[in-house]
């Protein structure tokens, strides 16, 4: 019984780890998406003697990479309280894994000592019975 909910609890800790996984790459991809577009702002420019619309436009279209990068901020704030959530839980998944171990492990150890001493009331059965007999 305790090597199945051990086994269980493993199969939850790599669930854990593989959604952890996830959203660290999420939130990788959401900083690189943010130095894209922060590099385009700093590099997006009109020409020297162009008319003031280009100004305008281009001024609207910054202040939109700007409103991008605040809507990939918030998401990238969600993701990295998700891990935190996702974290918490591993640890408490592992903790959870360890004890079922642990006790998975005591059960074996008393197992092996039901063997030796069944053995052994065998072999002292056996040496009483040599002596009775002889």
């Amino acid at each position: 019984m305790f090597d199945k909910l051990y086994n269980l609890k493993k199969v939850q800790t790599d669930r854990k780890l593989m959604e952890k996984s996830q959203v660290e790459n999420e939130i990788e991809r959401i900083d690189l998406e943010i130095t894209l577009i922060q590099q385009k702002i700093n590099t997006t420019s009109v020409d020297k003697f162009g008319a003031i619309s280009d100004f305008a436009i281009l001024t609207m279209h910054k202040d939109s990479l700007r409103l991008d990068i605040k809507n990939l901020q918030e998401q990238k704030k969600m993701y990295e309280e998700d891990l935190e959530e996702i974290k918490k839980e591993l640890q408490e998944v592992q903790k959870e894994q360890e004890q079922f171990k642990y006790l998975l492990e005591e059960e074996k150890k008393l197992k092996i000592q039901k063997v030796l001493k069944d053995e052994q009331e065998q072999a002292e059965e056996f040496i009483q019975s040599k002596y009775i007999g002889s």
